[in-house]
């Protein structure tokens, strides 16, 4: 399924700077959700999930933290490079006043 035909072969540094810090700001909210949503269950059913939000002792956790960070930033680039800037007539006004300067 393509959402849109065109694909960004350049974006900007800055885009790209942006869906990364999204994608680790992203990944550590849904790690919490999922330690707070594993913690609930193991306490109402008494199970014995071994996920704590101390991430430097458990293992589980470091790991899937892991893989959130993974997926979350690769995500973020993927719609980066999928999806056109906002405006060319934007671009080109910057373009045209760091020229200027």
């Amino acid at each position: 399924m393509v959402f849109m035909a065109e694909t960004n072969q350049n974006p900007s540094a800055l885009r790209l700077f942006a869906a990364v810090l999204l994608g680790i700001a992203v990944a550590f909210i849904v790690f919490f959700i999922f330690a707070l949503g594993i913690g609930l269950l193991n306490n109402s059913f008494n199970m014995n999930i071994p996920l704590t939000l101390d991430f430097r002792e458990n293992i589980f956790s470091a790991l899937l933290l892991g893989v959130l960070v993974i997926i979350c930033i690769a995500g973020f680039v993927w719609m980066v490079y999928r999806t056109p800037p906002a405006s060319e007539e934007i671009e080109k006004e910057h373009e045209a006043e760091g020229e200027e300067e």
